[in-house]
């Protein structure tokens, strides 16, 4: 009986570290995609059309920023460095 209590506390210590294993891991891409979005808007690529929504930019891997009329809204991500 002892050893059942022993297996499901080392079960649960599991799954918690592997749960902060998976938050780290997603902010710290959440964080690294917003960072390859800040492009200067006159180095803009368009990714898009005229007329694309948001969802569908971003369902393409590319950045969408409205703010700026006359460059593209929908704009691939700027390149990052391997460090």
């Amino acid at each position: 009986m002892r050893e059942q209590e022993g297996k499901a506390t080392m079960e649960h210590k599991v799954i918690f570290v592997l749960a902060i294993v998976l938050t780290l891991a997603l902010s710290t891409l959440s964080e690294t995609l917003a960072d390859t979005c800040v492009v200067q808007a006159h180095q803009r690529s368009n990714c898009g059309y005229p007329g694309v929504t948001r969802e569908e930019c971003q369902s393409k891997g590319c950045c969408f920023d409205d703010k700026i009329v006359g460059v593209p809204w929908c704009y691939y991500p700027a390149a990052v460095e391997e460090e």
